[in-house]
């Protein structure tokens, strides 16, 4: 090393040379001497150059800081007053600040969601979709079951599916983002963001990297959501900026060739801290263990909150999520063998598709926020979000069974229909309200009054490329009818006679998945008929409290137009419903209330078409709008209660829901349909979440429901269990993390799930086989090494580990939908 060189290099490190680190160190208690793991600790020397921690699980805290000087040291958790303390800081020192006691407060709460969640643990003690504005979890007479982050984080719950599966009386129908929620299966197109509803179909997860929480917003939520299912809505809420430099960096390696990495940073942008940022990123590439199934995903959430003073909040965030992978149609078993269906007729693994086959999904949101007080007991508030959706379909999937010249179904073959198809959607939400609260003595009214709109529009230039059934003598394509075979082309194969199918059988005992010449198919061009659907409704609410008792009311009238054929030869379509609500709340103590409501719901069937059976034959041929929608209501009593100064959170429900106005009759002949459908399920729920002790937290949940259909055009399901429901239900997951000297820094994890027995959901007239698929137990484990001195965790979590076969649902017999075999994912952790 020449002199020069030298000289460079000891000027350029002489900032660390010249001062040895110092370290400040302290632990943080509550009043009642817990230790509160999750604080967020910052030092700042008034220059910018801010450095910040949290507190660990026994409430501790250690800083490196690289420069001697006065600084100012500041503590905060949700529900507690700040700490702010200044402290000078020499070269070489240690400092420690003892035990630093943090005095519990009401907490203020945001008028609508601009800054995120700083607490660290399982719980979120509160929500703003169920009524707009926040209201503190205990006080809502409403069940909601709410996953947090860091639970998803702790599971490696990279897609929505796994995030809920802890949640009580949720159950995932299939593969899909799809769930059976209180023993009613989901029929309402699209995703809720933030409480603003999205269009898209439910075929690939949606990834969680950017989610501050998932919300199961239990019951008809139509005063808030216009349009929800009779079980629950799940809405996904999105991180949003912190004033609290914080950063994490995770990468992921496992099981079916997947790999992926995702970054979090968060912040101030200027000196005042009123302008802050949020960046989210996500990439996952990954196979499955279902053949030819690729599930690849990029996703970046870029947010900026402006918060110049405490009247005054916007929020504008974007979110852009590319998904490329293959659209699984699930397992396909053999036909019925004397009325009864072999689930282990297949292997798990077994997907009818080809190899040049995909599906992919680009999606694009925009979301405003903003907030403004205009005195302290009157405010204004909107939200508007913009949503563009498109998708790229080519596909092989089964399109029924084989049959023979004589009709005779062939169980061993599975008939196919190939289809090519492309969709854009476009969506526009508007909410805006006021807000006015009033205090005299001990009564409270906190009065909302507000209008929302929606406007989902599917764009000119849908349209399908299809082959499907049996080939005519004319070259055309039709179901084969035995009494005229001669009107079909037929073929030889082993012996047998057979009518020519439209795509080529796929052979269950001798699968083939290569590529498959589709240009020798005889395609069908179809086109997707655009469609505008419009709902607005304007609502009154009003949380009314005297004392221990407290009151929320709303009244809500909507307003739905659809619009079939949209700027072509249109059918135009209208209807109204009036939606109240009524829940009443009672503190029996500080730590336990007790609640009962009454929610009222509807849906528009134009809103059911992709996934009500008996609404598909109105995807291409008409609006569905002229039937009077879909009409349900809850009746629920419960308790709630916070313990151990707020870190465990118990819920007790007990729920009575009927949905009528479900359409029956022959899928396809529009005009003999009727509204005499009718589902009730009865049921109760628990679930338990937070901190038990410092070092372990833990969440149980269970549910049960009697999932009835009442009536139907298909007589023997009458009085039958609800396609998708299981009878019972029950989730637990604990981590615990070890104090000790030898194994600090190690913690570990189980988890477990139990799904009862239920039936295949999708249903229609001209397919009536349901499939009993058997009830399971999954176990899971992990087990985390944080290394001394560092921010890192490293993760091994192993799903499934006693290798269960197993069936998360399915639509029906040809398509099942498996679990995944045992597989392991291995994480590193970074955050700063």
């Amino acid at each position: 090393m020449n002199r020069k060189t030298f000289t460079i290099l000891f000027f350029l490190f002489l900032p660390y040379i010249s001062f040895a680190q110092s370290i400040v160190s302290g632990k943080v208690l509550s009043s009642d001497d817990t230790s509160l793991p999750g604080a967020s600790v910052l030092i700042s020397n008034g220059a910018g150059q801010d450095k910040g921690t949290i507190t660990d699980t026994e409430g501790n805290f250690s800083i490196d800081i690289n420069e001697a000087g006065d600084y100012v040291f500041k503590l905060s958790f949700i529900g507690y007053n700040d700490y702010t303390k200044n402290i000078t800081i020499t070269e070489a020192q240690n400092l420690d600040l003892g035990t630093i006691v943090l005095v519990a407060t009401d907490a203020v709460l945001q008028s609508i969601e601009v800054l995120g969640r700083k607490r660290q643990d399982y719980n979120s003690e509160y929500s703003f979709s169920a009524t707009k504005l926040a209201m503190i979890n205990k006080e809502l007479p409403q069940s909601v079951s709410t996953v947090t982050k860091e639970l998803i984080s702790d599971r490696q719950a990279f897609q929505l599916v796994d995030a809920v599966k802890t949640v009580s009386n949720v159950a995932a129908t299939g593969i899909y983002n799809h769930y059976n929620i209180r023993g009613i299966t989901q029929a309402d197109d699209g995703q809720v963001v933030n409480g603003l509803r999205t269009r898209q179909y439910y075929f690939l997860q949606p990834i969680t990297s950017h989610l501050e929480r998932v919300e199961v917003i239990k019951g008809p939520s139509s005063v808030t959501f216009s349009s929800a299912d009779p079980g629950g809505t799940v809405n996904m809420v999105t991180k949003k900026p912190l004033k609290e430099k914080r950063g994490e960096i995770s990468l992921s390696a496992g099981s079916f060739s997947t790999l992926r990495a995702a970054i979090d940073f968060t912040g101030p942008l200027n000196k005042e801290k009123t302008l802050l940022y949020r960046l989210n990123v996500a990439y996952q590439g990954a196979k499955s263990f279902r053949d030819l199934v690729n599930n690849n995903a990029f996703l970046i959430t870029p947010s900026l909150s402006y918060v110049p003073n405490e009247s005054t909040a916007l929020n504008v965030e974007m979110i852009y999520n590319n998904s490329v992978g293959n659209l699984d149609r699930g397992q396909p078993i053999f036909g019925a063998i004397n009325g009864e269906f072999d689930i282990n007729s297949t292997p798990i693994s077994l997907n009818v598709g080809a190899a040049n086959d995909h599906y992919k999904n680009n999606e694009l949101l925009f979301t405003t926020n903003f907030s403004k007080k205009f005195t302290d007991n009157f405010g204004f508030n909107a939200q508007y979000m913009k949503q563009t959706w498109a998708e790229d379909l080519a596909e092989h999937r089964v399109d029924g069974t084989a049959v023979d010249i004589e009709g005779t179904i062939i169980p061993t073959l599975a008939r196919l229909r190939y289809d090519r198809r492309q969709q854009f959607w476009d969506t526009d939400n508007l909410s805006v309200y006021l807000n006015y609260d009033i205090e005299t003595g001990n009564i409270t009214n906190k009065i909302l009054v507000g209008y929302d709109a929606t406007r989902w529009e599917r764009k000119i230039g849908a349209g399908f490329l299809r082959a499907r059934r049996y080939l005519t003598t004319s070259g055309g394509q039709s179901n084969f009818n035995p009494d005229n075979a001669s009107n079909f082309q037929t073929m030889l194969v082993d012996g047998v006679t057979m009518p020519v199918p439209a795509v080529p059988h796929f052979n269950l005992e001798n699968p083939f998945n290569g590529a498959r010449n589709t240009n020798a198919y005889n395609l069908a061009e179809l086109s997707i008929p655009a469609n505008l659907n419009t709902s607005s409704g304007i609502y009154l609410q009003n949380q009314f409290k005297i004392g221990k008792l407290s009151a929320l009311i709303n009244l809500r009238y909507e307003f739905f137009t659809d619009i079939f054929n949209y700027k072509q030869s249109e059918e135009e379509l209208k209807t109204n419903a009036f939606v109240p609500r009524l829940g009443l709340t009672y503190e029996i103590t500080n730590s336990i209330s007790a609640y009962a409501t009454y929610l009222e719901g509807f849906q528009p069937h134009t809103n059911t078409v992709s996934l009500s059976p008996t609404a598909e034959g109105f995807f291409w041929a008409a609006s569905p709008a002229r039937f009077d929608p879909l009409e349900s209501s809850l009746k629920e009593v419960g308790f709630k209660g916070e313990f151990l100064n707020g870190r465990i959170f118990a819920n007790l429900a007990f729920f009575d829901i009927i949905q009528k106005n479900i359409l029956l009759g022959d899928t396809y002949d529009l005009d003999n349909l009727t509204t005499r459908g009718e589902q009730r399920s009865i049921g109760f729920e628990m679930d338990i979440s937070g901190n038990v002790t410092p070092n372990f937290q833990l969440v149980a949940s269970y549910g049960f429901n009697n999932a009835e259909i009442v009536e139907d055009a298909i007589e023997e399901f009458k009085g039958e269990r609800i396609g998708g429901a299981p009878k019972h239900n029950a989730n637990f997951w604990g981590r615990y993390d070890f104090t000790n000297n030898i194994l600090r820094g190690v913690g570990i994890a189980i988890g477990a799930q139990f799904v009862d027995e239920r039936y295949t959901w999708y249903n229609p007239t001209y397919s009536t086989d349901r499939v009993l698929l058997p009830a399971y137990t999954v176990l899971e484990a992990a087990l985390y090494y944080q290394p001394s001195n560092t921010n890192m965790q490293l993760t091994l979590k192993v799903n499934n580990l006693l290798d269960e076969t197993y069936w998360l649902g399915g639509l029906n017999p040809s398509r099942l939908g498996p679990g995944s075999p045992r597989n392991i994912m291995f994480t590193t952790n970074y955050k700063f």
